[in-house]
């Protein structure tokens, strides 16, 4: 009986409940917890409460001391501090590369006279292999796999960057990789458009990614740019709360397919956009989940772009998805096939029979000249565009709204509060259990086809790709989205110019050069190893408070 019920029975009210007695389990369990506390003092100074435990040895001196690293979490769920300081730094990358009047990045340096040599090199024994090839010689194709991977490494070294060619394994291997057939050649599909999208133009891409200059008739120019926000269709009408006003009608099955094949549909758009508007637009965004639960996504624009052009390409855009048919689930994760290990494959539980391959479903598509791809991914009618200047609040403004939610799970951005809202979750959950991710995916069991690379650990039902769990929503993918030549930067340079920042603030640099100058710290030439610090090797204490935490 509780304190209320107790004191409900002996005729007294609710505001007269008599306090626990003191050293009873319920008087110590109404005191705070002091790591509780740790934990809460620690978020408000900003200091990560699940740091990274390292052990730092001098080899020079044999000297060993524990340091604490920060965790670099970005969810609040796992540390508030580590991820809103990972939030500033996107806040910092988007507004340095918004509202850019010179390109990010400089043209490349010429190639020196040993690259040119070293990439000649590569050709040669490119067409030596070729030619092992049609002789069948499959010990020189060895040998010169090996060759080419060594002088790969050398171009690396002399400062190269990419790759001459794609990697690629041998035929003898039996697996070419991604949708080859055994017979090691590409699958290939027709790049005509469909004949419901319009079609749009297609410009040369200049090499440039600054937008226009505007002039104003008193003379002042100015370079604005944009903000978008891209949506899904609608799979039936909902209401205030996010849930379906018929959940019967719901279409919750293309719901799951389009959240898994979001990602795709982006980078179409992009593909698209470039080469309508004739210049490499550049952007930086996030995927987030609407009330309704469908993923949608906001983006920074540099430049501007007409708003009927940016309507005109989301509704061109289209994704195709050219998998095997999965109208029919043939078993269930309760009755699923079974993995027969003498012929390496999965069979039919009371028949026997082995399910059909990955490549004889992709055959079947490839043979029928009325195949259709199983689902196509489209934007909604809701595009929402506008103008956005340098230097004010608005813009300010728009990148706090563009990263409110990325320090966030997918399901957490919008808050559970009705039974309604909790069964709508829990219908779109069921049905990414069972839509397939990828051509390895374990679901695909359940629909009579085995996934490519096949082995006796797949679960059906219980793939463990991100798009399944319950906490992503079918975002799977990356939540933060920025193009190659947003800033000239990757995220590791924009926390290094922070530390120079803050060093700069200080009065505090680092000279590696060792000048002589008094004014600067010069950094020590020692070595150190590196390795986690073990609770039962630790020889001495953190070295900060907050690692008490992890004790």
């Amino acid at each position: 009986m509780t304190a209320l019920e107790l004191s409900t029975a002996a005729g007294r009210s609710a505001d007269q409940i008599i306090p626990a007695r003191p050293g009873s389990r319920a008087a110590r369990m109404a005191l705070p917890r002091s790591v509780d506390v740790l934990r809460e003092i620690a978020a408000e100074y900003g200091v990560c409460t699940r740091p990274v435990v390292m052990r730092r040895t001098d080899l020079d001196t044999g000297r060993t001391e524990i340091i604490d690293l920060p965790c670099g979490a970005t969810r609040e769920d796992k540390c508030q501090p580590c991820a809103r300081r990972n939030r500033r730094l996107r806040q910092a990358q988007i507004r340095e590369g918004w509202h850019r009047d010179d390109e990010p990045l400089p043209a490349p340096a010429p190639a020196t006279d040993e690259q040119r040599a070293l990439i000649v090199f590569r050709g040669h024994l490119e067409f030596e292999r070729a030619e092992a090839l049609r002789t069948a010689q499959w010990d020189q194709v060895a040998d010169l796999d090996e060759a080419i991977s060594e002088v790969e490494k050398a171009i690396a070294a002399h400062g190269l960057r990419g790759r001459v060619a794609p990697p690629r394994s041998s035929p003898a291997d039996g697996d070419p990789g991604g949708e080859d057939d055994r017979a090691g050649r590409r699958r290939t599909r027709s790049t005509r458009r469909r004949q419901d999208a319009p079609d749009l133009p297609r410009r040369k891409v200049q090499p440039y990614t600054v937008g226009k200059v505007y002039t104003a008739p008193d003379g002042t120019t100015y370079r604005p740019s944009m903000w978008l926000t891209l949506t899904l269709d609608s799979y039936g009408p909902v209401l205030g709360d996010g849930t379906p006003v018929h959940p019967d009608r719901y279409d919750y099955r293309r719901a799951a397919w389009d959240a898994v094949h979001f990602p795709r549909l982006l980078d179409r758009f992009w593909q698209n956009l470039r080469r309508c508007v004739g210049w490499r637009v550049q952007y930086a965004g996030a995927v987030e989940p609407q009330r309704r639960l469908a993923p949608h996504a906001h983006f920074a624009i540099r430049g501007t772009i007409p708003r009927a052009v940016l309507r005109q390409v989301a509704a061109a855009t289209y994704h195709q998805v050219w998998w095997p048919s999965v109208d029919v689930q043939r078993y269930t994760a309760d009755r699923p096939p079974v993995w027969d290990a003498g012929q390496s494959a999965w069979v039919d539980p009371e028949t026997g029979a082995p399910l059909t391959s990955w490549a004889a479903a992709l055959d079947a598509i490839d043979a029928d000249p009325d195949a259709q791809p199983v689902h196509v991914v489209r934007f909604g009618p809701q595009i929402d565009a506008r103008g956005v200047n340098a230097g004010t609040e608005d813009a300010e403004r728009t990148i706090r709204y563009i990263t409110k939610y990325i320090t966030k799970q997918s399901a957490d951005c919008h808050k559970i509060e009705t039974e309604r809202q909790q069964a709508h979750l829990d219908r779109l959950w069921r049905e990414l259990q069972i839509t397939p991710c990828s051509d390895r995916c374990a679901n695909w069991l359940l629909y009579g086809i085995q996934p490519r690379k096949a082995h006796a650990k797949l679960r059906p039902g219980r793939c463990k790709g991100k798009v399944h769990q319950r906490s992503t929503l079918g975002i799977g993918g990356r939540r933060v989205l920025i193009s190659r030549d947003w800033s000239g930067k990757t995220l590791a340079d924009h926390k290094a110019d922070a530390r120079e920042w803050v060093r700069a603030l200080l009065g505090v640099t680092v000279d590696l050069e060792g000048n002589g100058n008094p004014e600067v710290v010069q950094a020590p030439a020692s070595r150190h190893a590196w390795e986690l610090a073990r609770p039962e090797r630790r020889t001495s204490a953190p070295s900060s408070w907050a690692g008490w935490i992890r004790r």
